[in-house]
């Protein structure tokens, strides 16, 4: 009897303890308002607003917008608008996956991203491991919804990609002269109309790639009789036509989580992907003492401090056992947390925007891809907020190189490509 009063008065005193704690947080006044209503010492200064009453909503409830941010059709904005509500970082969906040279699926990962995203919000978005609540500091963000991409025609679908970032990257930003966007894919082929963009506003992009893959295959290199003009872009080869046509960096560019089987009997992808300027970390490297730490400093020594670095993620860089919800999945991956530690070490750099690729939802196990997917979408937005925001000084550079070299013909790299499949399927046609 006197074990059980002794263990009584103990819950007590915690229960007093605890809520004595809670009453020093920054809780919602008003959390009481409706419960307490028939205290005798009830007394509400003002009548709750109708924002009060029904504004929250629990994490399942909702449109579902990534992280529960405000939504707008941004491709619809008019930039010389002055009464628009600016931002400074935006999700951006890519429903494309008419690349793919395995399963197909992706076209659904931008809605199953955002989904698994319910349980983050600006009200309980603070990062631990960063130290700062993405969503709730400096950067006004939002989600622009997706680019209407068109499954049937991948010609059109290039084109619509081009001129959607075009368009996207010619908004003004709020705090930032330049809005940053996280892109959700779709297949890895949306990474060319992306840099496309990108080029246009900051000349050569340094791009990290997180991939299971090299996606520097050359198109001759796919095994087929068939081809086209469109058919040489896809989810493996859309690095090689970003070099070839000038729009990331000569050097320095890096792979990180590579495991693949490579073609023929020897290195020569290794060599082409040499040519195409990356260097790369093997997912093998982990297995090293302190692998997890050597590959951050690797990650670190490589990329530039003082240039734009575009973060590209392809879901496939887990492993199957982190992530199966993908079309080409690849044995031996990292894990999320793994994933995660070396996202966070690349604070500092200069990230000018990043995706995340490859979720296909129709192979998920309990939305397990998804679920990493949208923690590392947030971790990226995290990225780009330490960041701070886009300056004019950034742009002004780049626009003076640009002026001084005349014409630059890799601004219509893209439009090239989708000309001459349209005149070749014109003479298809017509001959």
């Amino acid at each position: 009897m006197i074990q059980t009063k002794a263990a009584l008065l103990s819950l007590f005193a915690t229960l007093v303890f605890s809520h004595a704690n809670y009453e020093t947080l920054n809780k919602n006044p008003k959390y009481h308002s409706y419960k307490d209503q028939n205290s005798p010492d009830f007394s509400l200064l003002e009548q709750p607003s109708l924002e009060d009453m029904w504004g929250p909503f629990w994490a399942y409830q909702g449109i579902q917008s990534f992280a529960h941010l405000p939504v707008q059709n941004c491709l619809t904005i008019d930039k010389n608008n002055k009464e628009i509500e600016r931002f400074d970082i935006a999700l951006i969906g890519v429903p494309f996956d008419t690349a793919t040279s395995f399963r197909p699926g992706t076209r659904f990962g931008p809605q199953a991203i955002r989904a698994a995203s319910q349980r983050q919000d600006k009200w309980r978005g603070f990062n631990f491991r960063a130290g700062v609540n993405p969503l709730d500091d400096w950067a006004n963000i939002i989600d622009c919804g997706d680019i209407p991409v068109t499954p049937m025609d991948n010609t059109l679908a290039l084109k619509q990609m081009q001129l959607a970032y075009k368009q996207l990257l010619s908004l003004p930003g709020n705090t930032s002269s330049v809005p940053k966007y996280m892109s959700l894919g779709g297949d890895h082929s949306i990474l060319l109309p992306i840099l496309q963009g990108l080029y246009e506003v900051y000349g050569e992009i340094t791009v990290i790639h997180f991939d299971s893959h090299l996606d520097t295959w050359a198109p001759d290199k796919y095994p087929s009789f068939w081809s086209s003009n469109t058919s040489e872009f896809t989810h493996g080869s859309m690095l090689w036509l970003a070099h070839k046509h000038g729009l990331i960096a000569p050097e320095n560019n890096l792979h990180v989580g590579l495991r693949t089987r490579i073609s023929g009997n020897g290195w020569d992808d290794f060599r082409e992907d040499d040519e195409v300027g990356f260097k790369r970390i093997l997912a093998d490297a982990i297995l090293d003492d302190n692998g997890l730490q050597k590959i951050a400093a690797n990650i670190l020594e490589t990329l530039p401090k003082n240039k734009p670095v575009y973060i590209s993620v392809d879901i496939d860089v887990l492993d199957p056992s982190a992530a199966p919800g993908t079309g080409t999945i690849e044995a031996g991956g990292f894990t999320t947390r793994e994933l995660i530690h070396m996202i966070r070490k690349m604070k500092g750099l200069n990230i000018v925007g990043a995706d995340v690729v490859e979720v296909s939802p129709s192979y998920d196990q309990s939305d397990i891809t998804t679920t990493a997917a949208s923690q590392i979408a947030y971790e990226l937005m995290t990225l780009m907020v330490e960041a701070g925001p886009v300056t004019e000084k950034q742009l002004v550079k780049h626009n003076a190189a640009k002026i001084e070299s005349g014409e630059d013909l890799r601004l219509t790299a893209l439009d090239r490509i989708i000309q001459e499949e349209r005149d070749y399927q014109l003479k298809m046609l017509f001959n």
